[in-house]
């Protein structure tokens, strides 16, 4: 019965997983990005619950409908929700529509589900009839989830999954072209352990130089709780492309006491305070106003992939860059990956 906490990944490198694969302790699947989602499913009813525990079913009425009609008639199943877009042989996952998904209103919610239908990606069976299967080893559990879905069509899908290191390495590579996230191995014989971070994850790391726009204030009220980013594009308009955050209470009493000489202010003297886009997922009231800055300092933070033209996560701060002209800091310096079909991710090319 929901809710049931996911089982997590923490982060590695290539060479580990590699190193694990030729010894025989895991399967690697390809790292989706969407919604993480436990399915449960009961005769006809039909529950999709998230990460964080939240019920995601009303906004996927689609959705549910194809997995009522194809999962086995009593299961609980792990997998990915995703929508995919684009022209045949050039698919990839779109996240933008993706979080457009979740919306209050239900004629909005209706109108969503047929212009941007989602996908749903099995990837773990926590259980099915009469059988709690979070005991038994992954590849038992990989075994079973086959059967379950042999015969599922689109937009159910069985995720692919490899013990081979050189494919593993080419699907780490060739996948982010068609918006995957890099890959997840997973212990053969781990069994199904709820909220604990057992899976191991590689995902795709960059850097680049960006220009420092400004901040938010830490939710305590004392220090930077978040910095904003820009590029110049190829008009020289320098546009917000995502944050970084997560430092520790020191650094972040030191971050505001250092863009101080920066801060933006109004004829009064008051730091100058602008209002930021909230985000859908964020408490309806928390503070979205941030501080704005001269442009002028550049940082060198690491990145993994972008969505658009934003960092599709918050980055991580690396170093300050005193040597760059901010000007230079332009969206052509970033490493952008050959496109790759969706489709072939999907079914196996």
């Amino acid at each position: 019965m929901p809710p049931v906490s996911p089982m997590l990944a923490k982060a590695t490198t290539m060479e580990k997983v590699v190193e694990l694969l030729e010894r025989g302790d895991v399967r690697v699947d390809p790292k989706w990005d969407g919604f993480r989602c436990i399915v449960f499913k009961d005769g006809d009813e039909v529950e999709l619950g998230s990460r964080g525990s939240k019920p995601l079913t009303r906004y996927f009425p689609e959705l549910v409908e194809h997995l009522r009609a194809q999962l086995p008639d009593r299961c609980v199943m792990d997998g990915e929700v995703v929508v995919r877009r684009g022209e045949p042989g050039a698919e990839r996952l779109d996240w933008e529509a993706l979080a457009q998904r979740i919306h209050p209103a239900a004629s909005r919610i209706t109108l969503l589900s047929q212009q941007t239908p989602a996908s749903f990606v099995a990837f773990d069976l926590l259980a099915i009839a009469d059988d709690d299967l979070t005991a038994r080893p992954f590849s038992e559990r990989r075994t079973a989830l086959e059967q379950a879905l042999a015969n599922v069509t689109a937009p159910v899908h069985l995720t692919r999954t490899t013990t081979d290191p050189a494919l593993a390495q080419e699907w780490l590579q060739t996948f982010e072209g068609a918006g995957l996230d890099g890959v997840v191995a997973k212990p053969l014989a781990a069994p199904y352990s709820a909220g604990k971070r057992v899976m191991l994850k590689v995902k795709h790391a960059r850097t680049a130089d960006v220009v420092v726009v400004g901040y938010r204030v830490h939710k305590s009220g004392a220090g930077v709780g978040s910095l904003l980013l820009g590029l110049h594009d190829d008009d020289g308009q320098l546009r917000q492309v995502g944050g970084a955050s997560a430092f520790s209470d020191k650094l972040r009493l030191e971050l505001e006491k250092e863009l101080q000489p920066l801060v933006l202010r109004d004829d009064d003297g008051a730091p100058r305070r602008q209002t930021g886009e909230k985000n859908r997922f964020a408490a309806a009231d928390k503070d979205a106003s941030w501080i704005p800055l001269h442009p002028d300092l550049v940082a060198e933070v690491k990145y993994d992939q972008l969505e658009g033209d934003r960092f599709r996560h918050t980055v991580q701060l690396a170093r300050w860059r005193p040597d760059r002209d901010p000007a230079s800091c332009r969206f052509d310096q970033l490493d952008v990956p050959a496109a790759y079909d969706l489709a072939d991710v999907l079914t196996g090319g």
